[in-house]
């Protein structure tokens, strides 16, 4: 009987020496210089990255250390890292409150209908929903890795929480990024503005001369015939911001068409901005 008591005895310590084992892991935390705080394991550090997986997940990411401020490793020891490599202008846009991005938003991206704008004033809803899917077609063909969530599910969700086009200028977008359960949020904007004005005419003329019987001219007859027509011609830009989950902006650039069209066709800056975006992929 002493025996089995003994035994039992020991079985206990082990199972609660494991579950104490356990309980006392700890996870390494990256704080990045935006203030940003990612929590779960490093994988391994090289010297211009560290390969990162996130708790309770599998994928792995790598994060420049340029980004990071210093990593709390399991063990409780802390790196520091110089940001005296970090440019003025990238610190400028650090923003003030941040907060560690949710596991369910990562990789994830949503399009917002373009604003459209003709002559400055605001313009058909129409061509910004249609560019918010020329966006989502030519991203989806080039997003590996990501997911991009269809401009219908988009546009329905934001209804829903009641972020309507007249509102969504009150939330921030972080807020957008929660309503849709998102990392990334692409906003755009097409302008389009009237150009210069091309006028063309033609002409022509004919005289139906009749005589009589003596040669005689009897009468003429005129025939003027004129025709002109004009093409107007139109200057067009894109404007494109990616943010993030926690309101930094990634990316903000802009471009115009390099000739006016007649059609006011935004693709070329579109496919131009896309193709240069950090999230898009040959």
């Amino acid at each position: 009987m002493k025996k089995i008591y003994l035994l039992l005895a020991c079985l206990f310590f082990a199972v609660t020496t494991i579950v104490q084992a356990q309980n006392n892991q700890k996870e390494d935390i990256i704080k990045k210089n935006n203030g940003e705080e990612l929590k779960g394991k490093i994988i391994r550090v090289t010297d211009s990255d560290v390969s990162f997986v996130y708790a309770g997940e599998t994928a792995e990411y790598l994060i420049k250390k340029s980004e990071i401020a210093q990593i709390t490793h399991s063990s409780g020891r802390i790196e520091a890292f110089s940001n005296g490599s970090v440019p003025a202008e990238t610190r400028q846009k650090d923003q003030v409150m941040m907060s560690a991005s949710p596991a369910d938003h990562h990789n994830k991206i949503a399009i917002l209908p373009f604003t459209f704008l003709m002559d400055n004033q605001p313009g058909a809803d129409a061509v910004g929903l249609k560019a918010q899917q020329d966006a989502y077609t030519l991203l989806s063909q080039h997003s590996a890795g990501y997911t991009i969530l269809d401009p219908r599910t988009t546009n329905a969700v934001l209804i829903k929480a009641g972020a309507t086009r007249d509102k969504i200028m009150a939330f921030t977008m972080k807020n957008l990024c929660d309503i849709l359960n998102v990392e990334y949020i692409i906003d755009g904007t097409v302008t389009q503005n009237k150009g210069y004005q091309t006028n063309s005419s033609s002409g022509s003329g004919n005289a139906d001369v009749k005589r009589d019987d003596a040669g005689k001219v009897k009468r003429v007859s005129d025939y003027n015939y004129s025709n002109s027509s004009s093409v107007q011609r139109f200057d067009v830009s894109v404007s494109l911001q990616i943010y993030m989950d926690n309101n930094a902006s990634i990316y903000n650039e802009s471009h115009k068409a390099f000739l006016s069209n007649t059609d006011g066709s935004y693709s070329g800056p579109l496919e131009y901005l896309l193709k240069r975006c950090p999230i898009y992929r040959k």
